[in-house]
């Protein structure tokens, strides 16, 4: 693919970027000409995907802090951010809502939305002052269809769609534009701690649960993580796209 032209030289800040999609955009993105600046909450994974980059930076943050997201704003006050990516998050448990504890419904909102929340008001004043800028913000088709047994997190989900929606009519007068991505199953070790999980809920297999999960998709299977990152290189270069949710599920939601 050829180098998109907007989007060599920039600079992006992607949470969640110490493994998984995170470290799939970063890869991306670097081999686009994009300079990246890896967050989350562990710095050895993170050095583990800057290893693999041409050239990156890398910070610590619990984005569900208000205090640590002030830090990280405060320590990349130099950096001319220009592509946020708000990737982190967690799964949350896999068991029906009447037997979820309040302390795991707040864990998945913590971080899945508020951590959203906060990375955006930290780092998009500089972007509306510059009058330009892309956020991309990780979604799941989970928030747009029922997933039984894991109601924290598609309702986490669905709460990302319409932070985006809303988020992006509030700043893009100014010219920063602000989408969502959302992805189906994606092969990796995050889907299979969840089959399992649902494997034990059930009484079947890992495999039984992925069967039933994948046959939900027209194509009949689960995403790479490579496919996901080539969908936000695309939606970066697509300089019409607004206060859009975009679909990359295998025809998950189509069915």
């Amino acid at each position: 693919m050829d180098l998109p032209d907007r989007l060599i030289a920039r600079t992006a800040l992607i949470t969640g970027a110490g493994n998984g999609l995170g470290r799939a955009f970063a890869l991306a993105l670097d081999a686009r000409g994009v300079r990246t600046i890896l967050a989350g909450r562990r710095r050895e994974p993170l050095e583990e995907t800057r290893a693999l980059l041409s050239g990156s930076r890398v910070a610590t943050v619990d984005v569900a802090d208000p205090a640590s997201v002030a830090a990280l704003a405060k320590e990349l006050a130099d950096e001319d951010i220009s592509i946020l990516v708000n990737n982190a998050g967690v799964p949350g448990p896999v068991k029906p809502l009447l037997e979820i504890e309040p302390e795991e419904w707040d864990d998945v909102f913590a971080v899945n939305v508020r951590g959203m929340y906060l990375v955006c008001r930290a780092f998009l004043p500089p972007m509306v002052a510059r009058g330009a800028g892309d956020v991309i913000n990780l979604a799941s088709v989970s928030g747009k269809r029922p997933l039984a047994n894991r109601t924290p997190y598609t309702a986490s989900k669905m709460a990302v769609i319409g932070l985006t929606n809303t988020l992006g009519a509030e700043v893009g007068p100014s010219g920063v534009r602000v989408n969502s991505l959302s992805p189906g199953p994606v092969r990796g070790p995050r889907m299979e701690r969840n089959f399992r999980l649902e494997a034990e809920l059930t009484g079947g297999t890992a495999e039984d649960a992925e069967r039933a999960f994948t046959s939900r998709a027209a194509l009949g299977r689960m995403l790479e993580e490579s496919e996901v990152a080539d969908a936000l290189v695309a939606m970066l270069s697509m300089t019409g796209l607004h206060c859009a949710d975009i679909d990359l599920s295998a025809g998950m939601v189509g069915r």
